[in-house]
């Protein structure tokens, strides 16, 4: 039992939610229950996990959640470990808002980017249409979360284009989108922040500098790609190539993070039975599905090289990454129990706290 990265959940303390602050103490390692020395409250090691006041084995659990990340559908998990659809549906849901409070948590910091894209998925709801949008930062494959909307306007990516600022430095970074008009607008609007002068009012918005935006535009010919048109709207050419290293203007990565999600999630597979109806369950899906492909999937293209000397030779061998690796963020693959039982803060319901005083 370590620690040193527990925090107190208990919202009336004054060590809430404080990581490294010196106040819990280990109370019973039978129980595997923290005490906060601050407000004198004990808790759970499960306690804001979707692990905790769980009445079935971790195992069961994690062989659930990791065949919905992989794109299994519920009733073949239901018919194979004889669960009620009911509890699935539970475990699915405090899964997926687990992994969106993660995700909030770890990978929405700000670091260097480089180079981003963004792109939107049509997803088919009962008697609607629904649109994700995502965004992946290039280097790291890192997945950057999702937006999503029943209407493809300029407020969905407003908010995709939000989580990448709140990811990123004020350093150089090329962003890379479609032809949509809106990504443009967005961006300009989005990246810029307030230039405190001292004086009374609504402080002047300055944009960022070294915001180069590319531009893909695809032309089709009876619904065939004919031709593509790549420009960059914003920014200088030169750094522009700098940070995109070999190659050209593309959505390539984000295309291939889609066909990603709509493989890994039922949900999304064109012209299938598992037609979602809710769009807060979608939302819930797509961060699950984000969070396993983060933490705990090795991406082939970020392997690297590792050399090392046996007997007097030199050696060499691959080393495999996730993209949560290659982004600095954790320096080892999770489990899907490790990703599970990550503790992070959540609103505590009433009546349910978990304390013995």
């Amino acid at each position: 039992m370590d620690t040193s990265k527990q925090f107190c959940p208990n919202p009336n303390c004054p060590d809430y939610g404080k990581v490294g602050a010196g106040n819990i103490r280990i109370h019973s390692r039978k129980e595997q229950r923290y005490r906060c020395h601050t407000c004198g409250k004990t808790f759970s090691q499960t306690h804001s996990t979707p692990l905790y006041r769980l009445h079935h084995e971790k195992q069961l659990f994690g062989w659930v959640i990791s065949l919905l990340s992989y794109g299994c559908p519920k009733e073949a998990i239901v018919a194979t470990f004889g669960l009620d659809p009911r509890t699935v549906d539970r475990w699915w849901s405090i899964s997926g808002q687990h992994c969106q409070r993660l995700h909030e948590a770890l990978v929405l910091q700000p670091k260097n980017l480089v180079h981003v894209q963004m792109d939107e998925i049509r997803h088919k709801l009962q008697g609607a249409v629904l649109w994700i949008a995502m965004a992946i930062m290039v280097p790291a494959r890192l997945w950057l979360g999702a937006a999503i909307s029943l209407q493809r306007d300029s407020f969905l990516i407003i908010r995709i284009v939000e989580m990448v600022k709140a990811s990123a430095l004020c350093q150089p970074l090329l962003l890379c989108f479609d032809g949509l008009r809106a990504y443009i607008t967005s961006c300009r609007k989005v990246f810029r922040s307030p230039f405190h002068t001292g004086k009374r009012g609504r402080p002047r918005l300055i944009p960022w500098p070294n915001i180069h935006l590319g531009q893909v535009v695809k032309q089709y010919a009876r619904r065939k790609v004919v031709g593509v048109r790549r420009q960059l709207v914003q920014g200088s050419k030169e750094v522009a190539d700098s940070l995109l290293g070999q190659g050209v203007l593309n959505t390539a990565f984000i295309e291939r993070l889609g066909a990603t999600f709509r493989s890994r999630l039922a949900l999304l597979v064109r012209r299938g039975r598992h037609l979602a109806r809710k769009v807060d369950r979608v939302e819930l899906a797509v961060y699950l599905v984000g969070c396993v492909y983060n933490f705990c999937t090795y991406h082939d293209s970020l392997r690297v090289k590792l050399y090392y000397m046996e007997r007097g030779h030199e050696h060499r061998r691959w080393v495999p990454r996730t993209p949560a690796m290659a982004a600095k963020i954790t320096d080892h693959c999770w489990t899907i129990l490790e990703l599970l039982s990550f503790r992070v803060l959540s609103p505590i319901p009433k009546n349910q706290d978990d304390h013995h005083g």
